[in-house]
């Protein structure tokens, strides 16, 4: 990952066309953007779709770009409106199947045998159990690893709250865990859960 001043730089010079800025700005941010997007969204199959769609509005309001936040903050805040702009179109059509279904055929279709497969399953799993705000909080601070104030930047809301969703969150999180460490301690080795 790049420092967020080289990032900057790279957006500010891509502001006046040069396609290497471009490119190097894309690259340096694309990882976050498709982390926040994934989790924000809770949708890892329309990540994807997410991404390409902060990255069209990014590129055509670059040249309005003027730096006065980093161009990580800047795109993560893109990239948050891009997420709403898809929920709300998302609710407002009908759906065809119930959510049940569609999900479980999903789960059934991924890769069981991918490194680090059940111990990304297991996050997503507890990271859904958490409140949107609280989630978006933890996931821009503890995963994507950005400061407190961007993140207040990005969601848009004093750092305070931040701090606040993330300590919530943190809590929540240990008592989930702690659970589940309870569960699996009763239930003795070889038997179905």
């Amino acid at each position: 990952m790049r420092d967020d001043r080289t990032v900057t730089a790279w957006a500010l010079a891509a502001r006046t066309g040069d396609e290497a800025a471009v490119d190097r700005f894309v690259r340096a941010t694309q990882l976050d953007v498709r982390r926040y997007v994934t989790h924000l969204s809770g949708d890892a199959q329309a990540a994807d779709d997410l991404v390409q769609d902060t990255y069209l509005r990014a590129l055509r309001s670059l040249p309005r770009f003027e730096g006065r936040s980093s161009a990580r903050t800047w795109l993560l805040t893109i990239a948050r409106r891009t997420v709403a702009d898809r929920l709300r179109s998302l609710a407002s059509r009908p759906r065809l199947a119930g959510t049940d279904d569609w999900q479980a055929a999903v789960e059934r279709a991924q890769p069981r045998d991918v490194p680090g497969f059940d111990e990304g399953v297991a996050l997503t799993e507890l990271l859904s159990a958490l409140p949107a705000p609280r989630r978006e909080a933890f996931v821009l601070t503890q995963v994507l690893g950005l400061p407190y104030a961007e993140t207040a930047a990005i969601a848009g809301c004093p750092v305070g709250t931040v701090r606040s969703r993330v300590a919530r969150a943190r809590e929540t999180l240990v008592s989930l865990l702690a659970e589940q460490e309870k569960h699996t301690a009763r239930v003795p080795a070889g038997s179905a859960a």
